[in-house]
Formats: C-alpha cells, sequence, structure tokens
C-alpha cells in the first residue's frame, strides 16, 4: 500500500498507548516501546505502526525518514498556556528577585493588571504578530497542541480581540489551538472593592459574548481560513468542533469559591467545557468544585488538601502540574504529583506560558522540572505531556499518542534514549516536528536546517 510518509528506524518509538482516554497511576510508566519502530503516514493520520520490518513490508512511500538511532514520540501538548498577551514584565521579575511576592506585586497594580492594560491598548494585528512568534518557539521545541486561554482583557472587547487572536493563528500556524475564555482571571481595576459586579458582568454578558463569538462563522478557523485564502482542510477543521472552554482564577485575592462556583455554573449549560485554576496559593476547596461540577481539568494544585486528591483522584477531572510557575516564582511548594499518581490519579503536565511567572515555550524543560521537583519519572512525564495533556483539552481521541487513526502528530529527538527527556535540559533535543504528517521543523544535530 502507499502511504504519503513512512517513519523507519527508530531506535525507540514511544506509541503511548492509551485509546481515548488518560493514562492513570502505575500505567503512566508504560510507554509502549517499539525498539526498531516504524509508522506509516496518510492523509495526515497515522494508518500503521509497529517495527521496521513489518511496516516496509506493508507500506511504501514517496518519502521515508530515517530516524536511526533516535527517539520517536508524540508531539506534546501543552494544556494550560496563556499565550495570547502584549507587552512584558521584565522589571516586575526585578521586584520578586528583591523579594516582594506575586499578590503584593497584584495588589499595587502590578501583575495580571499590568499585562491586561497593554493588551487592552495593542490592536489585533498586534497581538496576533507578538503570540505568533512565541508559537514559532513553542513549536520548535516540540509542541504540537496547545490550549491558549483569554484573561488579559477584563472586559468585553478585549476579552473578544484575544479570541480573535487565538482563532487567526490556530487557522494559520501549524501548532493546533483550543481557546478557552478565562475573564474571571483578575478583577480588573475599575471593579476593585466590587468583585461580585464584575462576576455579574462576567456571567451575564461575557459569557454569552463569548460562546456567540465561538459559534459565529466569520470566528471560526475553517470559516477565516477560507476568507484569508488560507488553505484548508476537512481535518484541520475538525478542532472548531471542540467546545470552548471556560475557566476561572479560584484564588485569595482573584475569586472566592462562591464567586467561582457561579461562574462555572453559568458556563455550563451554555455550551462551555470547564477548567480551573486552584490551590496555587491558599486551598479554598475549588478542586472539590471541579470534581463535583465535571471538569474536566483542575490546574495548578500546589496545596490541594489531601481529601481533595483522593476525591480528584476517584473522579474523571485530570490533575494539570504547572512546574514551571513555582519555579518561575521562587517558591519551593510543588503539585504532589506522587501523591496524585499513586492515589490513582490522572496528571498532565503544561507550561503554564505567560508574561508574568513562567514566559517558558519549552515543555522539554517542564518535563526536566517535573522529574526534579514533583518526583516524577521521565516517562510518567512524557505521558503527562502528551496523551494525558491531549486528554486534558477535549482531544484524547485524536492526538497524544502514536496509534492508528490518530493524527500524525509526531516528534524526533536526536537522542538514543527518550530517558534524554528529563536528565538533559537547557536544550533542544527535538530534530524534527511532524503536524498532521507534514514536516514543519527539521533540524540537523548543529541546529541547522537538513
Amino acid at each position: 500500500m502507499q502511504a504519503d510518509l513512512v517513519i523507519v528506524h527508530a531506535a525507540q518509538l514511544l506509541t503511548v498507548p492509551g485509546g481515548h482516554g488518560p493514562k492513570r497511576g502505575a500505567a503512566m510508566a508504560h510507554l509502549g516501546i517499539i525498539n526498531d519502530g516504524a509508522l506509516a503516514v496518510q492523509k495526515g493520520r497515522i494508518v500503521a505502526i509497529g517495527p521496521t520490518a513489518e511496516v516496509l513490508a506493508d507500506f511504501t512511500a514517496e518519502r521515508i525518514l530515517d530516524a536511526c538511532g533516535k527517539v520517536v514520540l508524540p508531539g506534546f501538548v501543552d494544556p494550560h498556556t496563556h499565550l495570547v498577551w502584549a507587552g512584558q514584565r521584565a522589571g516586575e521579575f526585578e521586584q520578586r528577585v528583591a523579594g516582594a511576592s506575586y499578590m503584593e506585586i497584584m495588589a499595587a497594580g502590578g501583575g495580571i493588571m499590568s499585562t491586561v492594560r497593554a493588551t487592552r491598548a495593542a490592536s489585533l494585528d498586534e497581538l496576533v504578530t507578538q503570540s505568533r512568534a512565541r508559537l514559532d518557539r513553542m513549536l520548535a521545541h516540540g509542541t504540537t497542541t496547545a490550549e491558549v486561554k483569554t484573561g488579559y482583557g477584563l472586559e468585553l472587547a478585549t476579552e473578544l480581540k484575544q479570541l480573535d487572536a487565538i482563532r487567526q493563528l490556530d487557522a494559520t500556524h501549524p501548532i493546533d489551538l483550543v481557546p478557552t475564555f478565562l475573564g474571571a482571571h483578575a478583577v480588573p481595576a475599575e471593579y476593585k472593592g466590587s468583585v461580585d459586579e464584575y462576576v455579574d458582568l462576567v456571567v451575564e454578558t461575557m459569557l454569552p459574548a463569548a460562546r456567540d463569538s465561538h459559534l459565529t462563522t466569520h470566528l471560526s478557523p475553517m470559516a477565516y481560513r477560507l476568507s484569508q485564502d488560507v488553505p484548508a482542510s476537512d481535518e484541520r477543521s475538525e478542532i472548531s468542533d471542540q467546545p470552548l472552554f471556560c475557566d476561572v482564577f479560584c484564588e485569595e485575592g482573584a475569586f472566592d469559591l462562591a464567586q467561582s462556583r457561579r461562574v462555572l455554573a453559568a458556563a455550563k449549560p451554555l455550551g462551555f467545557g470547564l477548567k480551573i485554576h486552584v490551590d496555587e496559593f491558599k486551598p479554598l476547596g475549588g478542586t472539590r468544585l471541579a470534581v463535583e461540577l465535571g471538569a474536566i481539568s483542575a490546574d495548578h494544585l500546589v496545596c490541594t488538601p489531601k481529601e481533595e486528591i483522593e476525591l480528584l483522584a476517584q473522579s474523571d477531572t485530570i490533575a494539570v502540574a504547572l512546574p514551571g510557575t513555582p519555579f518561575g516564582l521562587g517558591h519551593h511548594e510543588y503539585t504532589p504529583a506522587r501523591a496524585i499518581i499513586e492515589a490513582g490519579g490522572a496528571l498532565a503536565l503544561a507550561t503554564d506560558l505567560n508574561p508574568g511567572t513562567c514566559w517558558c515555550e519549552s515543555l522539554q524543560f517542564i518535563i526536566a522540572l517535573a522529574c526534579r521537583y514533583i518526583h516524577m519519572t521521565p516517562a510518567e512525564a512524557i505521558t503527562a505531556a502528551t496523551l494525558n495533556a491531549a486528554c486534558a483539552i477535549g482531544l484524547g481521541k485524536k492526538t497524544g499518542s502514536l496509534e492508528v487513526g490518530k493524527w500524525a502528530d509526531v516528534i524526533i529527538l536526536d537522542v538514543p534514549d527518550y530517558r534524554h527527556l528529563g536528565y538533559r535540559f537547557g536544550t533542544n533535543l527535538v530534530g524534527t516536528v511532524i503536524k498532521r504528517g507534514r514536516v514543519t521543523e527539521s533540524f540537523g544535530s548543529t541546529g541547522k536546517m537538513w
């Protein structure tokens, strides 16, 4: 049979098999490694996978990639980013190094509000241009799918502008983007002391408008491609079938448990999938709320009580650890990954890419942090950054593992053993990035294009 692309002779081909659901507990360490492995791709999807001799016996292809001596694995999936923003906050980093806390900076009008002011002032084209550069770096480091939140508008017009930027980037960049509405990211300065009034605005005005923008034809990825004469395909348009997610920052100094419940409870009947920032600094009961409302993920989980970890592990809600954030803040407390895994929970990893606490575009570095600071094995961390991460944004049926029928989202590492992920850091181990069967980035070990 004829394929479009065949990758052969991988020293280790990591399939990360799991079907449509996340791996839990001890199963997270099972990568489904095929030595001297190969896979065949037709029309952007994997059509065969196995030992090289078996795949070559059944398939020929115009293009064959020899991965001899290298590791082949699923493209990374980043299930928690704040990719779209304007400006930078290097000055705040200097303040934190000098001893100021994140919440102190935020209370003084900095933090999220600093980025809000810059994002409100930026045009749509400026937002897209600045964010595209970050997406390019994510792709070069092996990320092929990512979630992207709004939350730097905190007013209707700018929140919708961020959603529009996400749609345009999704339509014109190789990385598939899944949008999340995060109007309840912080309380804007104009509502200081009137948090409930701002929640009224989010619930009564912003949520319906965000839902409508997601459903309106001219904002859909496929419609945008057609209007701009951008090449489109039926497979690429599948991402638009995913629900828009709604997230809320449930935290002291942001939104309390009752306010968070109100936002998510209003979003659910509007068709939003649910996510929640919880337990980053103080445990407010947000993890229990996530489980109760059937959220697809609960993110951060730094100070989650033991009983809520058990509750989370028994639910379908996926825990998302963001070790880059406490690292960026210089903190010493991290997500209790071992407790979550040993309780039988499903755990994913994400960058939390943002301008204030974690400007990091590399999931490779996050894997290295996870191995050191939340005590995950390299195998567990790879599962968390691929299959489980895909499930945390509703795409476990389409990507996150190398299995027949899934998108051919593949990365090739210029290393002979998968354990170099975690073992090494501060350098890019990705030699080739393949998205939907197309080679989008290809670098030799010297960093030069092949």
